[in-house]
């Protein structure tokens, strides 16, 4: 293998410094475009929640399972090096593809800002999924690994350090990506119509998966390049399946008993490659409990996402959105890998103690399951503040009076008199069978009954503005608003139809009617008020109370004797009261566990494998991802919780039952070092030519090539 000796900078090879670049590139590219995927779906090919997130969670899925044919790729046909490059142009092709199918011009004909054809933007997105799933898959065992490859040995130290660099480079790349990418979306572009800026915002990923393949081509001369050794992932299989074959063949007979599984494919394969499957085995073993810990930890992205749209985001002076709240876990990390690495493990080493990868893996997983039983604490407390909605065969009402009159309600064991301009302060809950009769009344005037259909399981609303002139409105509110926004609606006392626009969006309003809630995100919103009846130097410009989060109100808007309208708000649901920051300690918790439990599975990994198989360790492990996902999207699927919280103490309880079982697997590990076994084979096979050699004159020396 003809290579340069490698240079080194601070103990390290050079070469590694252009691995890292890339990896922070690579990175930076996969989770901008994953940031804006879910929205893209949504607002631009219009597909509903559900399909959005089945096909982001597939996605997600695919993207840990294409390891497998990167890694089969560069262990037995183009070597690691090649792999990485010609699976990065795929994967920039496939990044470029996804900017051109969100181009709106291509099909957008009537210039309005829609894409009339929207079967071209599904196709061209699709292809261009599949082709980043099988670039960003494919390149990932094999990167990580070649990182490995640059070490001498005697560098374990310098080696475990890389992984830790390795993974901060991931996070730094996820975090400024996850920043910057949803900045870019909301810029306004397009030609002829003004509309979110999905090229940009998924064009600067692609430029920077550019820019990080001519960095790893840039370092080509300095890298330590192993040939690829024939089909191992080919031999792995039919070794262990002759195996398994021969040993049922020999069951019954006399055979003698052998040590391990494996040693019964000593007929026909060398003790060599059943040495290093034995290794991988007994690493895959291990593997077996893992998802579970990235069944939790990924639901930062969904559940825990979620879980923050019920929460206040105001965390002193500023405002944060729910959905930035996933950046504490990557702000976290690339505080944290350096603080475990240089201060937390150094320490526990001077107490003596020896913390085996292994043991760290265990710690990681408890903490994650700790992690979700703070998320349940917190849940509980969120449980506590929401409004009570009502269940599937009861109503619930509240009467709003927006006449000039006092007004009396008669309900079954209820009555309630409302002042002018007021509304009764709870909703009323009845069981729907029971509601038989409402009635109204005021001063000087009959009692009018109220006809009503109430829908079961809704909210509804009662507007009363005279002795016998009532409204029933079904609220349409059933739930918290989701995402944090704020529902706000409008409720006219004009004789003609009544417009108001509020940042954007318009309402149309009839006579002593309700309009529909629409949703705005926090803060303090402007809008106009307009009609025919309003009488000219009326004021039209009015403003809501600031907005928290997850609130509803109604504004009623009324004439004033002079004609012009007046407004007055209402409250529906009150806004969230938990802040935002209660989610930080288990956002911590998960984080540490993720510092002592990945890092370490990648170098664990990497150091347990024999050097062919390195590729197929790391696709193993990461195969063990895409597990986790799928056990979200089953779990998620089949157990309907009524209550949040039990589902999280569920995660935390499995979890917990997996971390004690690994542990038990760990102390019956025996730690190996691959090296140190071939450089045994090495010197035995020596030895057996040099006694060859001994007996046959004419025999050439046989030379040892070690790739």
């Amino acid at each position: 293998m003809g290579m340069s000796k490698s240079r080194s900078c601070f103990g390290y090879p050079l070469s590694i410094f252009f691995i890292v670049v890339n990896e922070f590139c690579e990175r930076f590219s996969y989770y901008g475009m994953r940031a804006l995927l879910v929205l893209y779906f949504k607002n631009f090919l219009n597909w509903d929640d559900n399909l959005s997130t089945a096909i982001y969670h597939t996605f997600v899925a695919l993207c840990y399972l294409t390891p497998l044919l990167g890694a089969l790729i560069a262990d037995s046909w183009l070597g690691k090096f090649k792999t990485i490059i010609s699976l990065s142009i795929v994967y920039t092709i496939g990044q470029a593809v996804i900017s051109v199918s969100s181009i709106n011009d291509l099909t957008d004909h009537n210039h309005d800002g829609t894409p009339d054809s929207i079967p071209v933007h599904v196709a061209l997105s699709m292809i261009g999924l599949v082709l980043i799933a099988l670039g960003t898959g494919g390149i990932k065992p094999c990167v990580s690994a070649f990182g490995g490859d640059q070490f001498e040995e005697g560098q374990e130290k310098q080696r475990n350090r890389f992984f830790s660099i390795f993974y901060l480079a991931i996070n730094a790349g996820s975090l400024l990506s996850t920043i910057i990418t949803p900045i870019l979306r909301v810029q306004q572009c397009g030609i002829h119509s003004q509309q979110a800026c999905y090229p940009l915002a998924f064009g600067v990923p692609a430029a920077l998966m550019a820019v990080s393949l001519i960095v790893f081509v840039l370092g080509s001369g300095m890298y330590k390049k192993f040939q690829p050794q024939g089909n191992i992932m080919g031999k792995v299989v039919q070794c262990i399946g002759f195996s398994i074959k021969n040993r049922f063949r020999h069951r019954s007979k006399a055979f003698p008993k052998r040590e391990h599984w494996l040693d019964w494919a000593k007929e026909k394969y060398d003790e060599r490659l059943i040495s290093q499957i034995k290794m991988v085995t007994r690493v895959l073993f291990l593997y077996i409990p893992l998802p579970m810990f990235w069944a939790l930890f990924d639901q930062q992205g969904s559940r825990w996402t979620l879980q923050a749209t019920a929460m206040s985001g105001k965390i002193g002076a500023i405002e944060i959105q729910p959905d930035q709240m996933q950046t504490v876990n990557a702000i976290l990390i690339v505080v944290m890998v350096p603080i475990v690495d240089a201060v937390v493990y150094p320490l526990i080493a001077k107490c003596g103690f020896n913390f085996t990868s292994l043991k760290k893996m265990t710690v990681g997983m408890f903490l994650a399951s700790m992690a979700f039983v703070v998320a349940a604490i917190v849940q509980v407390e969120i449980d506590k503040t929401l409004p009570v909605f009502p269940g599937g065969n009861q109503v619930q009402i509240k009467v709003l009076n927006i006449g000039n009159n006092n007004m009396t309600i008669y309900f079954p064991q209820e009555t309630v008199t409302l002042q002018q301009m007021s509304q009764t302060n709870e909703f009323m809950t009845f069981d729907a069978d029971k509601l038989t009769s409402i009635n109204i009344s005021s001063p000087g005037s009959p009692v009018t009954p109220v006809t009503h259909h109430l829908e079961q399981g809704h909210r509804h609303t009662l507007l009363v503005w005279a002795p016998v002139n009532h409204r029933v409105i079904k609220d349409g509110l059933n739930e918290k608003p989701e995402k944090g926004e704020n529902g706000i609606r409008f409720v006219s006392t004009f004789n003609e139809m009544l417009n108001v626009t509020m940042s954007g969006k318009v309402y149309n309003i009839t006579s002593y009617n309700a309009s529909n809630y629409q949703f705005f995100p926090s803060g303090v919103k402007h809008f106009t008020v307009d009609s025919a009846e309003i009488p000219p130097g009326c004021p039209r410009e009015f403003q809501s109370s600031s907005l928290g989060f997850g609130s509803a109100y109604t504004y009623v808007i009324k004439r004033e004797s002079n004609g012009c309208p007046e407004v007055q708000e209402f409250e529906d649901i009150a806004p969230n009261t938990v802040n935002m920051a209660l989610q930080i300690p288990q956002y911590f918790l998960l984080t540490c566990g993720e510092v002592v439990f990945s890092v370490t599975g990648l170098e664990f990994s990497y150091s347990q494998a024999p050097s062919n198989m390195k590729s197929v360790l790391q696709a193993g492990w990461l195969l063990t991802v895409a597990v986790g996902n799928i056990i979200v999207l089953i779990v998620a699927g089949a157990g309907h919780f009524s209550k949040q919280w039990a589902e999280y103490i569920l995660f935390a309880a499995l979890l917990l039952v997996v971390c004690v079982i690994f542990a038990i697997m760990a102390r019956f590990y025996t730690y190996v070092n691959p090296a140190e076994v071939e450089a045994q084979f090495d010197e035995d096979e020596k030895k057996k030519n040099a006694d060859k050699s001994n007996l046959d004159p004419t025999s050439e020396p046989v030379t040892q090539t070690k790739m």
